[in-house]
């Protein structure tokens, strides 16, 4: 059994409190529908995969958005991806292609590659995004499932500030959010404090956190301490299936990349234990509600996520008009759950 916050969707009035329950879902409960918001590059992909995986869920759209690398990109390597399991019938919309004040800075290659995926020419399907927006998609999706729509967002805030403009009441409609960013207690990863999905596009990132739904933030202080090692890699290039196969290729640049954090060959598991966690496949250990705002100005402090965590000496008392639940610490090593899902992809 694992602490976990009790909650009622935005709009409703709910009163946050820390009890023991275990948040894992029975494997007999009926797939959710699910929309994912990414920028498809390596560990978007692992998420991607890990979703697809699910028995647990019903993905009903792909919204993609400039970060890792394009948002254009982005969809070409989500439809690229959906194509090697056959599962063509997952629209991708393209979102937004920069932040809502500036320019696409032209994502990480040194990180995800030319293409956003380890420069691995993935197989080219003869499937094409939507004509519809991304927020737009979003905004229809969530009246279709009005109450029961779960977003998960692993890239930039972009689409969903856009999807908030376009419907004010989309916090009333969606069951919960669940995003990859912010940094509560460690150091940013693209600046002292600013981690990067927050931080390439701050003016979003806190539109999205001000406004009155349930947010759970899956932040760097768990992300980076649960990695995949070359162990992991090995197994999926051994597993004779495409899906798996190809996720080993791509990682191939991200372990790399990541010796420097770590000094070894390993990864980060940003975006698919922000999935799992979605999806209810892993027990929390620590993960608070408090207040948590953005800060948007252009001084030094720009993009980072101010959680009020003033009150970890007393179990993390309620908080008024608190609605974020801030993940700290897990009850278990993610990797193992995330290697046995991706063997099934």
């Amino acid at each position: 059994m694992a602490p976990a916050v009790a909650y009622a969707p935005a709009g409703s009035s709910f009163i946050p409190e820390l009890i023991l329950t275990d948040t894992t879902v029975s494997p007999a409960t009926v797939a959710n529908p699910y929309f994912l918001d990414c920028d498809t590059g390596i560990d978007d992909s692992l998420a991607l995969a890990y979703l697809l995986a699910s028995e647990k869920v019903n993905l009903v759209g792909i919204g993609t958005v400039a970060g890792n690398t394009s948002a254009e990109q982005g969809a070409r390597n989500s439809l690229d991806l959906l194509a090697l399991v056959g599962r063509s019938e997952v629209p991708v919309a393209v979102g937004a292609t920069g932040p809502q004040s500036g320019e696409f800075d032209g994502g990480v290659p040194h990180i995800h590659g030319d293409n956003g995926v380890g420069n691995v020419e993935l197989p080219v399907s003869s499937l094409r995004p939507v004509a519809e927006p991304a927020a737009e998609m979003l905004v229809r999706l969530a009246h279709e499932y009005a109450g029961e729509l779960r977003i998960v967002a692993i890239g930039p805030l972009t689409n969903i500030a856009a999807a908030l403009r376009l419907e004010p009441r989309l916090p009333r409609l969606v069951k919960e959010l669940t995003l990859m960013g912010g940094a509560a207690m460690v150091p940013g990863n693209i600046s002292e404090v600013a981690e990067a999905n927050v931080g390439n596009d701050a003016d979003a990132a806190s539109e999205v956190f001000a406004a009155d739904w349930f947010i759970t933030m899956v932040p760097l202080d768990v992300t980076l301490t649960n990695t995949f090692e070359e162990s992991d890699r090995d197994a999926l290039l051994a597993s004779g299936r495409p899906m798996p196969q190809t996720l080993g290729r791509i990682l191939d640049l991200y372990y790399d990349f990541y010796i420097a954090t770590y000094g070894r060959r390993a990864c980060a598991l940003h975006d698919p234990l922000a999935a799992a966690i979605a999806v209810g496949d892993i027990p929390l250990r620590v993960a608070p509600v408090v207040n948590v705002m953005v800060d948007a100005t252009d001084g030094p402090g720009r993009g980072q996520t101010i959680c009020d965590l003033r009150g970890y000496l007393n179990g993390y008392p309620q908080q008024p008009g608190a609605h974020c639940r801030v993940v700290l610490e897990l009850e278990e090593n993610f990797a193992p759950t995330l290697l046995a899902q991706l063997l099934r992809a």
